[in-house]
């Protein structure tokens, strides 16, 4: 499965291979058997034999194969008030096979580990100043924050059996594995991450963190059908989701939002052209704007405007201690702390972002005609100040068709979303070809 989340339907297996054989057709129907389990689990044998229409022969064999590959587990007896022997329900293994989701952004390290549930049961975070410096010393320190995730899962009864990475930057279809093209706000040109890694057999898929955001908003959030999903924050992505599908353009490049021009003869951006939406938009323009950047830059000392217990406590981990305290330098969370307290060059700054962020967006809608757009990434954490100018501008630019002001709303994932994303691409394609896990020779 590629990092984009882009799965192979059941029909298309054999299609892709000819007609179809047994081995096909028994991993098509372990594919329904698992997909009608993780959609309304709990269910007995008889019930999944209801909902996919095989047989209870076929049902019990398939589930039994389920079990053994440690995907599924039969509780015990239930039951249900009709007529006949109970049943058992079959589940979920939430101590079994899992996906881990790795990110890179400009200031930070990702890692969280979700099982087949998509419930988190690994989350750490690390602040590493990623921009500019040399990739292999980021994807060396990303791999011992891996290690030390899974070593975590392990503790937990977790197995994982797949590992995406998320990038701020481009990444080809024609080399989906590995290659991240182009990420100017880490200082990255044509880097191969799986040569990089050290450790053989460990390096991660690699995907765009805008498509991946977008999948957990599509898998976990509230996005649905046809939407854009905006990932801001140092840089600032977009994907499009059309049907419930990721569309990552011809070559892999769609969704470039912070690259639109939004003034043709504005300030020079990081990729080398004038008049994008990030220098304009983007977390570097709003802190500048803001007055505060030069602060940033110094040693952080916690100042009146922070709460004593936003300051204490080290942020835990789903399965151990993160390696992150709230003490570490958070840009976005000073912004917000600063609009909260009414500073007038803060909100002045988040209004500006905004209106620029309204600019582009009003262009992807004319051209897509989506139900929504969603503002994820470290941007869901200032949402409040944000969205009022972006709503303003959206309704001034948008005349060509209804646009009703709630179609714009914040992810409730926030800027979790990349993270998770990657790691519920391996989860969902568990979900969707379980055999995978032990005819690999077959995908």
């Amino acid at each position: 499965m590629a990092a984009d989340g882009q799965q192979t339907a059941d029909g298309d297996l054999a299609a892709r291979r000819g007609p179809a054989s047994q081995q096909d057709m028994r991993r098509q129907n372990l594919a329904l058997v698992m997909r009608t389990v993780a959609a309304a689990h709990p269910l007995s044998r008889a019930d999944v034999a209801g909902r996919t229409g095989l047989t209870r022969t076929a049902v019990s064999s398939l589930v039994d194969e389920l079990i053994g590959g440690g995907l599924l587990l039969e509780g015990e007896l239930e039951r249900s008030g009709r007529v006949g022997r109970p049943g058992r329900a079959l589940v979920l293994n939430g101590n079994g096979p899992a996906g881990l989701g790795l990110e890179i952004g400009v200031e930070h390290l990702s890692a969280c580990v979700l099982d087949l549930r998509g419930e988190v049961r690994v989350e750490l975070h690390r602040p590493a100043p990623n921009a500019g410096r040399p990739a292999e010393q980021t994807i060396a320190e990303l791999a011992e924050l891996a290690a030390l995730a899974e070593r975590e899962a392990v503790e937990l009864g977790l197995r994982v059996v797949g590992r995406v990475l998320a990038v701020p930057g481009s990444v080809p279809l024609d080399d989906p594995t590995s290659r991240v093209e182009h990420a100017p706000n880490l200082g990255w040109h044509q880097v191969d991450v799986a040569e990089l890694w050290p450790g053989p057999g460990t390096a991660p898929t690699v995907g765009n963190e805008a498509n991946l955001g977008a999948l957990a908003e599509l898998w976990q959030g509230t996005g649905s059908g046809t939407f854009v999903h905006v990932s801001a924050g140092e840089g600032i992505g977009g994907a499009l989701v059309l049907d419930g599908r990721l569309f990552p353009g011809v070559r892999g490049f769609a969704g470039e939002l912070g690259h639109l021009t939004v003034r043709p003869d504005g300030r020079t951006c990081s990729c080398g052209a004038r008049g994008c939406l990030e220098p304009y938009a983007g977390l570097a323009a709003v802190l500048r704007s803001a007055g505060f950047t030069d602060e940033l830059d110094e040693p952080y000392e916690p100042d009146e405007l922070a709460e004593p217990d936003e300051l204490a406590e080290p942020v835990e981990s789903g399965g151990g201690p993160s390696l992150t305290s709230r003490q570490e330098r958070d840009p976005i969370a000073e912004l917000a702390r600063r609009a909260e307290a009414g500073d007038p060059d803060t909100r002045r700054a988040l209004q500006h972002a905004g209106t620029a962020l309204g600019t582009a967006l009003a262009a992807a809608v004319n051209l897509v005609d989506p139900d929504s757009l969603v503002l994820g990434g470290g941007y869901a954490d200032l949402a409040q100040w944000l969205l009022p100018a972006m709503r303003t501008e959206l309704a001034a630019l948008i005349r060509v068709r209804p646009w009703p002001e709630e179609a714009l709303r914040a992810s409730p994932l926030g800027r979790r979303g990349p993270v998770l994303g990657a790691a519920l691409v391996t989860v969902r394609s568990l979900h969707t070809d379980p055999a995978g896990l032990w005819l690999p020779e077959a995908a």
